[in-house]
């Protein structure tokens, strides 16, 4: 058995778990969705995307792909929870989180397409 893959895999699937686990819930509800797993959604998807920085196949070029659009949807989110709390000073009103839980969701989206890429290709080296 690879560590290494075993650590990519690791990573990547946890970035599919912890973002569905932050999209569930009421969409428009603020308290279903916590500030801190959201926190943890961005880190582990920074950390699943920097895994998959070194590998130069076409397949880890989608795979990059997959967590730039992942990132920059969550980090869009960041900011958009950001402004409303700190410089709008809106809070978080179920509209702000509706257009949270939307970007969150695209990610969520990219996180899919990134796990059934790596399930695929384990699949393919199989035969």
């Amino acid at each position: 058995m690879n560590f290494e893959k075993v650590i990519f895999g690791f990573f990547i699937v946890l970035s599919l778990t912890l973002n569905v686990g932050f999209v569930l819930g009421e969409y428009n509800n603020p308290s279903h969705h916590g500030v801190y797993e959201f926190f943890a959604v961005i880190v582990v998807n920074l950390i699943a995307m920097g895994l998959k920085l070194g590998d130069r196949s076409q397949i880890g070029a989608i795979l990059l792909a997959t967590s730039l659009v992942a990132n920059f949807e969550l980090i869009a989110a960041a900011l958009h929870w950001t402004f409303a709390v700190h410089i709008a000073e809106t809070g978080i009103t179920p509209d702000v989180m509706a257009s949270i839980i939307s970007l969150a969701t695209g990610a969520l989206i990219a996180n899919v397409i990134s796990v059934i890429i790596l399930v695929s290709e384990t699949l393919m080296s199989r035969l």
